[in-house]
């Protein structure tokens, strides 16, 4: 079975933030590692952040941590891509402390001229950033919906930046289902000839975790909008039909929905087992 968790936050701790998520139901959980606004690079309790690795061990959860909003890796202005690499090299320093797979890091915007510009943006920064990192935790590069800038929507673009990187091994993917639904690339919720399709370019072998969210708006629609599992235009007959890709046992799976009335994920977590049951 996938390991379903959700997004929890580290205002207690790396720790507290592991319990919660355990208390919840889940079997993992995905984390801020820093001020999500900032890209300020953080000192870390690194006490604190081994009892988060030591719990996590103990207790079978497998987490992802989340790179802040302002990384762009498609930025052109050297001083930005200089900022954006020192604040990931920070944030996989932070998730290797705390036992985590790795960090997600959207794919990218640029809205200059030339698109192919904005590609050699992001291999440069990714090169730049994984230069300087010999730890476990990868890069997991999410694909996007589109509302922003069309790049980064497909399998074609996610596999190339990836083979063109100069340390693949230490980039792996993270496919987040509103996206793929929003950006036209899942276009009906029964229908799951994508992932036939990312198999053949070699996408799947290097997925490494999953942004479990349902879509409030159709697909093609390239309006990034989560809704509650079941709740949204992919539904519980698409999301459950996703679930059983064999390619997402054991990795993490992790809910960005809004929370349940009893303010956690359990609700939804619960529904997410049954519907494999």
């Amino acid at each position: 079975m996938p390991r379903f968790g959700s997004h929890v936050s580290i205002s207690k701790g790396y720790l507290e933030a592991a319990k919660a998520a355990l208390a919840q139901g889940g079997s993992s959980f995905q984390y801020f590692p820093k001020n999500p606004r900032s890209l300020v690079v953080k000192t870390v309790n690194r006490a604190d952040a081994a009892r988060c690795a030591l719990f996590c061990r103990d207790n079978g959860l497998f987490s992802i941590a989340h790179s802040p909003y302002p990384t762009n890796l498609a930025s052109e202005d050297p001083a930005q891509q200089d900022q954006t690499a020192a604040s990931l090299i920070n944030d996989l320093e932070i998730a290797e402390m705390c036992g985590s797979v790795g960090v997600v890091v959207h794919f990218g915007i640029y809205k200059g001229k030339d698109p192919l510009q904005g590609y050699k943006n992001i291999i440069q920064c990714l090169d730049k950033t994984l230069s300087a990192w010999q730890g476990k935790a990868k890069l997991l590069i999410e694909n996007q919906a589109g509302d922003h800038a069309l790049m980064g929507t497909t399998f074609e673009e996610l596999v190339q930046i990836r083979s063109l990187a100069r340390y693949p091994e230490k980039i792996a993917f993270c496919l987040d289902t509103c996206h793929l639904f929003a950006s036209g690339v899942w276009s009906e919720p029964e229908n799951l000839s994508f992932a036939k399709h990312a198999r053949k370019l070699g996408y799947m072998e290097h997925l490494a975790a999953v942004h479990m969210n349902d879509s409030v708006y159709p697909s093609g629609s390239r309006r990034d909008r989560h809704a509650a599992v079941g709740e949204g235009c992919i539904g519980e007959e698409g999301l459950s039909a996703f679930l059983k890709l064999p390619e997402l046992q054991a990795i993490p799976v992790v809910l960005e929905t809004r929370k349940d009335q009893d303010g956690t994920h359990s609700d939804q977590i619960r529904l997410l087992k049954h519907w494999l049951e």
